[in-house]
């Protein structure tokens, strides 16, 4: 006798609803996409109606110049945490297109204003220039990182992020402006017959001696902006982005007001102002750029022990080298996109450090436990790919580093200060992507694929753990694992730990943020000395 059915679930009830057309990602960044390219529009039409047509694809062709160089440093400058391209592709258009248009049409009608109003001997385009142009570009560029902030805040982590995206912003605006400026000094050139003079003089002024100049302006803000979110003081949180938007502008009058010295008045902001501040601010983002990395050679470890990387991992990622040539390792061995697969590893992974980070140190992290599923998720589906490509890179330029592994005495540096593995350390696994032994998915050992769920075997092959933390398999075939973590962190259940007791301070992937003891004191710290 068949057993009767179960009744069909009410739909309104069980079946969600599809949000509202406006609601979904793909129309909001549609709209967006729209907003921005009718502002571009726009832009281009009022610079064309001013300059005309001749002059104003001069100016396009050479403003195009300086731009990539520039859009590629800042990219250098922030690949130890990769923000997503669509972030760097939403502030460059920001600048470019609605902070450009915004700017002319303030700066347009204060100078009407002034014009009519202003009764005083000092010209009022002069006035315009040192004081109205300051307050309304930086603004208007600021809006850009203010507009991350509330919507993609968890992508900012630091300085070196915020950086980046106000250099970003800058680079766009500049871009506009310049299409401006020497598309005008090509109309006088037409109009006086002087040739190319002016042209040639603008361009080397503009793209050529300080195409970093808006960048430099609007990267203040975003140093007080990425120094405010390390703050653990709230009157910091509020001053420095503050003071950061101040100096901006007023890097930016002293740079307006150099056409008003006199002949001496460009070289003399240039050597006394922006040249030390250039190499101030680029020092400082390195400096943070290397503490990044630094954190994720001390806190990555932790997941290594518990499973969720190989030993080779932590350090590895904490090299900018190493990830250079896992990239050439992985793209050499399979296709490009394995490439970018790698380096959105490497990205997921430094989130996940300073993500740990900050919660060890008492900053506030909203869904750690949601956040850092995401990222270990991310993490062990690209494992197959990334172990290999690290491994090799290991071989290759071994890092440097004060410790290896937490509670580790760090092995004698080998001439030239580089440390090598210790004793206990797994070996290296063999070379190569093939069916058989290696990387494949063939037979042997290697990084084959593991099932999906449970401990059916351990995904390398190999002997029990030694120490006993929850009855696993050696994560590497013919060694032990280190501290006996064994096993696979497996994707795990709802409220199901990959593994069994586990010491105090090593995350496990329960999402379980370090509170009280445990984010004060973690056993598996390097010594303090």
């Amino acid at each position: 006798m068949n057993s009767p059915s179960a009744p069909p679930a009410p739909q309104g009830l069980l079946t969600p609803r599809r949000p509202r057309w406006w609601r979904r990602r793909g129309a909001r960044l549609t709209g967006l996409a729209v907003l921005l390219a009718l502002c571009g529009l726009v832009m281009l039409g009022l610079v064309r109606e001013e300059t005309g047509t001749e002059a104003f694809l001069v100016g396009l062709g050479l403003a195009v110049l300086p731009a990539p160089a520039v859009v590629l440093a800042f990219r250098w400058l922030g690949r130890a945490h990769p923000l997503p391209w669509g972030t760097h592709a939403f502030v460059l258009a920001w600048g470019a297109c609605a902070g450009a248009l915004i700017a002319l049409v303030a700066n347009s009608f204060v100078a009407v204003w002034l014009a009519d109003a202003w009764a005083h001997p000092v010209d009022p385009n002069t006035l315009a220039a040192l004081a109205v142009a300051p307050v309304v570009e930086e603004s208007a560029k600021a809006t850009a990182l203010l507009l991350v902030l509330v919507f993609r805040g968890r992508l900012i982590r630091g300085p070196v992020d915020a950086v980046v995206l106000t250099g970003l912003t800058a680079t766009g605006f500049a871009f506009t402006e310049n299409i401006l400026y020497l598309a005008k000094a090509f109309g006088s050139d037409r109009d006086e017959g002087t040739g190319a003079a002016i042209t040639v003089a603008t361009f080397f002024i503009r793209a050529v001696f300080s195409p970093f100049a808006h960048p430099l302006f609007t990267c203040m803000t975003g140093l007080g902006v990425g120094l405010a979110l390390l703050s653990r003081r709230r009157v910091g949180r509020v001053l420095l982005p503050v003071a950061g938007l101040l100096l901006a502008m007023g890097m930016h009058a002293a740079w307006n007001g150099s056409t008003v010295l006199g002949p001496l008045g460009f070289p003399l902001v240039y050597v006394t102002i922006m040249i030390p501040a250039l190499g101030f601010t680029v020092w400082l983002v390195l400096w943070h750029r290397q503490r990044e990395l630094r954190t994720v050679r001390e806190t990555l470890p932790r997941y290594a022990l518990a499973g969720w990387l190989s030993p080779y991992e932590p350090l590895a990622l904490g090299s900018l080298r190493s990830r250079r040539i896992a990239a050439e390792f992985a793209s050499y061995h399979g296709i490009r996109a394995d490439a970018r697969r790698l380096r959105l590893y490497a990205a997921a992974a430094t989130r996940l450090a300073l993500l740990r980070s900050d919660a060890e140190r008492g900053r506030r992290t909203p869904d750690f436990a949601h956040r850092e599923r995401a990222l270990l998720d991310h993490l062990w589906r690209d494992r197959a790919l990334a172990r290999p490509a690290f491994a090799h890179s290991w071989r290759l330029a071994p890092p440097r580093a004060p410790h290896l592994l937490p509670a580790q005495p760090a092995v004698a540096a080998a001439p030239g200060g580089w440390y090598a593995p210790p004793p206990w350390w797994p070996p290296a696994p063999p070379r190569g992507y093939g069916q058989g032994p290696g990387y494949g998915h063939g037979h042997g050992h290697g990084y084959g694929a593991p099932p999906p769920h449970g401990r059916a075997h351990a995904p390398y092959g190999g002997s029990p753990a030694p120490y006993g933390y929850g009855g696993g398999t050696a994560p590497y075939g013919g060694s032990p694992a280190p501290y006996g973590y064994g096993g696979r962190p497996a994707p795990y259940a709802p409220g199901q730990p990959p593994h069994a007791a586990v010491p105090a301070g090593i995350p496990t992937g329960t999402g379980q943020q370090p509170t009280g003891e445990d984010a004060r004191h973690d056993p598996w710290a390097p010594p303090r000395e």
